[in-house]
């Protein structure tokens, strides 16, 4: 038994394990920006990291390689927005898109991962959505609606509608295969058509701009929202430099339709809320700034009161979520936002 079988349920946690292992005992050798790379910035078998100089991103380079080289890992295909830190890696060692490639007068090419595109040019994340030719069935727009990937919930508000339509359809007792309906059939050709605009959307994958001086301070402004359509939340990240230039960027978002049993609207803003804390905290966890601020809005005074109530029991749906949000966050980083609210006094 000296391997572990691919496919096996156990094969992944092992190999992470040793990857990890790996760089636990060879940290002294090799440096902890390389150690910190392998422990924090890979996801299953790939790795991802922004660093400020191509010098800093060629060492990193050699430095991670010779130190999964240590326990028998090859860490090669590697792709740079930078041509500088391209041209520092052999042919071989390159992705294969960009192994023949002249640098010199050809652009980068588009890297695609899972329907998202990373224009490795301009260094933007792009959406490539091709609804195949399914059935106005239940089954059909299930996998239509699931076959557009976006982790980050950067389109969110349009999946939203897609699922909304799924959401009716399940109200309405239809079967996997049944025909829609007529009404039902409407709303969703016109959803497909509105998601085919997403090819023309560009999302700048750095968040903090080219022109953007040293980085004095930087926050997380996270906010929720709830109707009976649905509920989620965004986080943007502020970054202040030391020419007090002010720069956003949104971060991530989550959007949910409501429950198919009858809730509240105070109740939806209430499990928004909770929603956006745990984001925080997600947020908190894996960017790497130090010192971030955290902000909390939500437009809802009852929620707001919720929060900030001391003495006061109540149900166990709202006692519950209350406990999430304080687990997560604190009253005093709690504020009341309306929609005549201009976002630059926000962050003032």
């Amino acid at each position: 038994m000296t391997v572990h079988l691919f496919g096996a349920t156990s094969s992944p946690g092992c190999v992470n394990f040793a990857l990890k292992m790996t760089a636990d005992l060879y940290e002294k050798d090799y440096g902890k920006d390389a150690v910190d790379f392998v422990r924090r910035d890979f996801y299953v078998d790939d790795g991802l990291k922004s660093v400020r100089e191509p010098s800093e991103a060629i060492n990193l380079i050699e430095s991670s390689r010779q130190l999964c080289d240590r326990g028998d890992f090859k860490l090669h295909k590697y792709i740079s927005n930078n041509k500088e830190v391209i041209d520092s890696i052999s042919p071989a060692q390159r992705a294969t898109d960009i192994q023949t490639i002249d640098l010199r007068c050809q652009n980068l090419p588009i890297e695609r991962t899972l329907g998202v595109q990373w224009c490795v040019e301009s260094d933007t994340f792009q959406f490539q959505v091709q609804l195949k030719d399914k059935p106005m069935t239940r089954r059909g727009i299930l996998s239509t609606v699931s076959s557009v990937y976006d982790t980050l919930g950067l389109v969110s508000p349009l999946i939203l509608g897609g699922r909304h339509v799924l959401q009716e359809l399940c109200k309405d007792g239809a079967d996997w295969d049944d025909p829609i309906p007529e009404n039902t059939m409407i709303k969703w050709e016109r959803w497909r058509r509105n998601i085919l605009l997403l090819s023309s959307l560009k999302i700048p994958r750095c968040y903090k701009p080219n022109n953007f001086g040293k980085m004095k301070k930087a926050e997380l402004h996270h906010f929720s929202d709830a109707s009976h359509y649905g509920y989620g939340q965004c986080s943007y990240l502020r970054l202040i430099d030391d020419e007090d230039r002010v720069s956003y960027s949104l971060v991530i978002g989550k959007s949910r339709v409501v429950p198919t049993r009858p809730m509240t609207v105070p109740r939806l803003e209430l499990t928004a809320a909770v929603i956006s804390a745990r984001a925080g905290a997600f947020r908190r966890d894996n960017l790497q700034y130090d010192d971030v601020s955290h902000t909390y809005y939500t437009d809802s005074n009852l929620v707001l009161g919720y929060i900030n109530n001391e003495a006061k029991r109540f149900h166990i749906f709202v006692a519950n979520r209350l406990q999430l949000i304080r687990n997560h966050s604190s009253p005093d980083q709690w504020r009341h936002v309306d929609t005549k609210t201009n976002p630059a006094d926000l962050a003032s």
